[in-house]
């Protein structure tokens, strides 16, 4: 009975036990599961909830094994640098919520200068990793024999979402901007590509990071009103 429970646990994270097929698309469990707590993580982003962090992390573990499976270990180390700052946000969000309310932490833009830094910063890191990328088959012929494909604008995205997830973790508004255009950028990548699955679960997170923006704006208006009435 156990070796079968441990069987079951194994074969619940391979990506090879199909759960079922989508417009052609073998979907795994680990895959399907993963794709839905990454989705209600980014509604409770939008909703300013501090559970979108463990929710989040559990959705990061499963994409890290999805990758390291099938053996897209940029993603994976991608997935561990999320795990990390999603534990931060989780943490900051947590000592700025020492009451109930999970919206202690309050939503806000950030000042110009670090809006422009950080803009400045996130064009120099993708352009410093997209020539990397674009010159690791030269680098490392034996592992990667053929040239990267679109890696500017993979690095783009890449470091996009880096900025994003940091953002975040202070609540600021201009980070929806960021996932924004992550997800326009992967739409169409991903379409170019032929993994059309991904390009719509793009489609859906557009929508929703569109949303979360909307939301996060209302809540900084509220949140800087009573500075206003106060000044």
């Amino acid at each position: 009975m156990i070796f079968e429970v441990g069987n079951t646990i194994i074969a619940f994270f391979s990506v090879k036990t199909i759960a079922f097929t989508f417009i052609g698309y073998p979907m795994s469990y680990i895959e399907f599961c993963g794709t839905l707590l990454y989705l209600w993580s980014v509604w409770l982003m939008a909703k300013s909830r501090i559970l979108t962090w463990p929710v989040g992390i559990v959705s990061v573990l499963l994409y890290l094994a999805i990758f390291y499976q099938i053996r897209l270990y940029s993603d994976a180390f991608e997935q561990i640098y999320y795990l990390a700052a999603s534990a931060y946000g989780w943490w900051k969000w947590a000592q700025a919520s020492r009451s109930d309310d999970e919206k202690s932490l309050p939503v806000t833009f950030s000042s110009s200068r670090i809006i422009v830094c950080a803009a400045c910063g996130t064009l120099v890191f993708s352009v410093v990793l997209g020539n990397f990328v674009s010159q690791l088959h030269i680098l490392l012929p034996s592992l990667i024999p053929e040239k990267a494909s679109y890696p500017y604008l993979d690095a783009l995205t890449t470091v996009m979402s880096f900025t994003a997830m940091f953002l975040m973790a202070f609540k600021r508004t201009e980070s929806w901007l960021y996932w924004i255009i992550v997800d326009v950028i992967g739409i169409w990548l991903y379409y170019v590509k032929e993994v059309k699955f991904i390009a719509l679960l793009y489609v859906i997170l557009l929508v929703m990071a569109s949303n979360g923006l909307v939301m996060w704006i209302k809540e900084s208006q509220k949140s800087a009103a009573p500075q206003n009435r106060s000044g």
